[in-house]
């Protein structure tokens, strides 16, 4: 195949709007690939990225543990393949979560991105809201930020950088080749960070 295989995790949440914004990212970018639901450990083999979207992160996280998506997902991130973890993305990614109402929470993690999320940071679903932010570390420095019971990163490891903050709560992280972000750029007509994500991907091709 020529060009990117880039895929969207297809078991809960926004997938139809992260592929069409990687698409449309593609195609500003002049880049050629393929972006498809990725719904099985077979689909995974062949990713050059995939997309971790919003959505319900212990849902996602059970059903790609019970079909055995998750080791797959961690193996290819570990071996270098960049990953853009958004929202329940961004939780699972992580290596410990808390609930801020009900506590520690023991749910299947990727235990990859060196953080510590706080779900539900801003409040439930009726404390949604968009917010202008700001990620001047990778050249966005204007951003819608729509945020949908949004988690925020307590603690970072050293590895970690800080893209961006808002109200003093950290909301957007990289590690390496892991992208994470609290808030849903996908509902959004703003592709910076799809194009960032993207670029992040063509570089390691």
């Amino acid at each position: 195949m020529n060009g990117l295989n880039i895929g969207v995790l297809a078991v809960q949440g926004d997938v139809a709007e992260n592929i069409m914004a990687t698409k449309m990212a593609m195609e500003e970018l002049g880049i050629e690939g393929i972006v498809n639901e990725i719904k099985n450990p077979e689909q995974i083999s062949d990713l050059d990225g995939l997309i971790i979207p919003g959505g319900e992160s212990t849902v996602i996280g059970t059903l790609s543990l019970v079909n055995g998506s998750l080791k797959k997902i961690k193996e290819k991130i570990a071996s270098g393949m960049p990953v853009f973890g958004i929202c329940a993305g961004l939780i699972l990614l992580s290596k410990k979560a808390k609930d801020r109402v009900v506590g520690e929470m023991d749910q299947p993690l990727l235990d990859l991105l060196d953080v510590k999320i706080e779900r539900n940071a801003f409040g439930r679903q009726r404390d949604s809201f968009e917010s202008e932010i700001s990620m001047e570390k990778i050249g966005v420095p204007k951003f819608q930020g729509v945020f949908i019971r949004a988690p925020s990163i307590m603690e970072i490891g050293h590895n970690v950088e800080i893209i961006s903050k808002f109200n003093e709560k950290i909301i957007a992280v990289k590690q390496g080749k892991i992208l994470g972000t609290s808030f849903h750029p996908e509902l959004t007509d703003d592709l910076s960070l799809h194009k960032y994500f993207v670029n992040l991907v063509n570089e390691k091709n």
